[in-house]
């Protein structure tokens, strides 16, 4: 969208202003004058002076909503005032050189602009150059003029079309810098703009990114030790009244499930109330080797599951181990939910030279059709978070395979096993 500028209430006020201080001083610099006799003889009346200061300083106090007209408007004015000899110079020039200006700075048509400025600027020099052929005309029996090529009257009209340069080549330079700096201001105030709604909207995604992570380790952790505890409890319950030993030791499983459970969410709530500590994901201890563990808690849960370690080993992020960690858990919760009685499982973690990848194989149930919830959602988020992919599929036997692979660049040292 190409730049404009538009005078606000406080510009329209700062103008009429101006065109009040030029009238004023448009009358005073008219009765100096014409007490001074700045023309001789040749000085038109003091009532021209009047009018003259109106035309020239009136429309000044609307330059910035019509600059190109206030400007042809003020240098006609000038034009004519010192060709007929008006008592009255000084605050004349002052307002042909606001005009120009104003055209340079305000005018939005920038190529009307230019029309505008260099058609009164060539005017100018055409009037100046006519109203000296007339002056060497009227004086060429003096002897100064005829005298030589640098008289003190050609001096004289050198120095006026030197300043004339300067005085118009100033009025243009500084409104075209005006423009500039105002075209200048606006790109940076829409770049300050923009900026701050994309901070605006980037703080925005950061609080959703961070409930959906809460919101995930939360399912993860209370959804794992909840499922566990309820199949666990229903053991108990069935064994209670034949074998009160083993309804016990069923009970200490159920125990232990909550210990768990109220240690990872009081970790969580530490790390969230952490000033500047890292995320949920970040601030686990939890690693791939605790694979084995869950596989054996599974295994007392009810579930028979195996657990295998293919390949050498290597060093793991800790983020990527904390996310390839829960979805083995999801898995495992999921198949204690949904795979029915009778069912096992099979976990595998594998190293090669390119990544790192967690299956999880359970046998049970048949599934026709995999339907999304927010155990699947919870995987893929953290297997995308940790840049690899998700593979749930069912099995044509029975059950369901989970398999997730992480591509894995050179780590340090320190990274996490």
């Amino acid at each position: 969208m190409p730049f404009t500028r538009t005078p606000t209430e406080r510009d329209r006020r700062g103008d009429l202003l101006l065109a009040g201080v030029l009238f004023v001083g448009a009358i005073l610099s008219a009765a100096l004058s014409s007490i001074a006799q700045v023309y001789g003889d040749e000085q038109a009346p003091l009532w021209t002076a009047l009018l003259y200061a109106v035309v020239v300083s009136g429309p000044l106090a609307f330059r910035r909503r019509w600059p190109g007209t206030v400007a042809v408007v003020v240098s006609v004015a000038y034009f004519a005032a010192v060709t007929i000899r008006v008592p009255e110079i000084y605050v004349g020039n002052i307002a042909m050189f606001i005009g120009l200006y104003t055209v340079g700075a305000w005018m939005n048509d920038r190529r009307r602009a230019l029309i505008v400025r260099v058609a009164i600027i060539v005017g100018m020099f055409v009037w100046l150059l006519l109203t000296m052929y007339r002056d060497a005309i009227s004086e060429a029996d003096k002897a100064e003029v005829v005298a030589g090529a640098m008289s003190p009257y050609v001096a004289f009209m050198l120095i006026q079309i030197l300043l004339n340069g300067l005085y118009f080549g100033g009025a243009y330079y500084f409104g075209e810098r005006s423009w500039a700096a105002a075209e200048q201001r606006s790109v940076l105030e829409q770049r300050t703009t923009e900026l701050e709604r994309e901070r605006e909207v980037t703080a925005a995604q950061a609080v959703a990114l961070d409930r959906v992570r809460i919101a995930r380790e939360l399912h993860d952790v209370v959804a794992h030790h909840v499922s566990v505890m309820g199949v666990q409890a229903g053991a108990a319950r069935l064994v209670l009244a034949q074998d009160p030993a083993r309804a016990a030791e069923i009970l200490s499983g159920v125990e232990g499930s909550a210990r768990d459970a109220i240690h990872e969410l009081r970790q969580l709530l530490e790390t969230l109330r952490t000033p500047g500590g890292e995320t949920a994901d970040g601030a686990s201890t939890l690693g791939l080797d605790d694979i084995a563990e869950l596989a054996e808690a599974s295994t007392s849960a009810g579930l028979p599951t195996a657990y295998t370690v293919v390949g050498t080993p290597t060093a793991v992020p800790s983020v990527v181990a904390v996310n390839l960690y829960r979805i083995a858990q999801e898995s495992l919760t999921n198949a204690r939910r949904h795979a029915g009685p009778g069912a096992t499982a099979d976990v595998r973690v594998r190293y090669d030279d390119d990544g790192v990848e967690v299956e999880v194989v359970n046998t049970g149930r048949a599934i026709a059709q995999l339907r999304p919830g927010l155990g699947q959602l919870g995987m893929r988020e953290r297997a995308t978070a940790s840049g690899g992919t998700l593979e749930v599929a069912p099995r044509p036997s029975g059950g369901l395979r989970v398999r997730a692979r992480v591509p894995l660049a050179p780590v340090a040292a320190g990274a996490s096993r």
